[in-house]
């Protein structure tokens, strides 16, 4: 999708002045607007089954999904399971782990989740909320990123990308990450939670960024109130996006639009840096 050329910010009715049906409506057109800029949005954390996706987001705090990526490979063979998990030797566990950062807290919480899992639920992961809250390492967000990726059960995944934009969007106006899924979760129907998620944390990573936004090279500028906090010049915000939406990655975009997985991109020589 391109991005439609602006010569001056499009007056918007936000905040107050925005009535309940208005932001509703508002906050709906941009999720069909990201729905067709990031057709290919996934979790972009490397699973095969629940565990591997606690495991991988636990892993996740503090680092990069490239880095979890690079290092959860070799962990899964080592440990495919709970049952293995919990019986892993502690130190090298840590060993493994260690290019995620934090690797001792980070093992210690491995350990526990795994033996909770083993002990608590006959060592499959849970499929509910309440129960995955209680692993070791398991906040609200990590447990609605494993039931909405890998149970397919609705829900809003609120990072710190997510979080930022839905600010910048008039969703909410709270930095609480409770209060931000409750808040945006009364804009949409839940059948649509899971995949706006992951649309808001790409546009969020790719051109809505903390420090400079690429204003000038968004989709969504003319429904956005927070346009003009970045770079509004399109040449100058192009140069800004990043990871396949970067200047020089057009056949990688390209060949996400046609489907082609993420193991299939990287077997094919592309380096993905998400």
């Amino acid at each position: 999708m391109s991005v439609p050329e602006r010569t001056a910010r499009r007056p918007r009715r936000t905040g107050a002045e925005e009535t309940p049906l208005a932001l509703k409506r508002r906050a709906r057109r941009i999720n069909k607007i990201l729905a067709e800029q990031y057709p290919y949005a996934v979790a972009e954390l490397d699973f095969r089954n629940p565990f591997e996706l606690v495991v991988a987001t636990v892993l996740s705090a503090q680092t990069t999904d490239v880095r979890v990526n690079a290092t959860t490979p070799a962990l899964f063979a080592r440990y495919p399971d709970a049952r293995a998990m919990a019986e892993a030797d502690e130190a090298e566990l840590q060993e493994m782990i260690r290019p995620t950062g934090f690797f001792r807290a980070k093992a210690q919480s491995l350990l526990a989740l795994s033996n909770r899992i083993v002990d608590e639920y006959n060592g499959e992961v849970p499929g509910r909320l309440e129960d995955l809250v209680t692993l070791a390492g398991v906040g609200r967000k990590t447990a609605n990123v494993v039931l909405g990726n890998a149970f397919g059960i609705p829900g809003i995944t609120v990072d710190t990308h997510f979080g930022r934009l839905a600010r910048r969007f008039g969703w909410t106006s709270s930095t609480d990450a409770v209060k931000v899924e409750f808040d945006v979760a009364e804009l949409f129907e839940p059948k649509d939670w899971t995949m706006l998620s992951h649309r808001v944390v790409f546009h969020g990573r790719r051109v809505c960024h903390a420090k400079k936004p690429a204003c000038g090279a968004c989709a969504v500028a003319d429904l956005c109130p927070s346009f003009g906090e970045g770079e509004v010049d399109p040449d100058k915000a192009a140069k800004l996006l990043k990871y396949e939406l970067a200047p020089g990655r057009e056949e990688l975009l390209a060949r996400m639009r046609t489907g082609q997985t993420r193991a299939e991109l990287r077997a094919a020589g592309f380096k993905l840096d998400a």
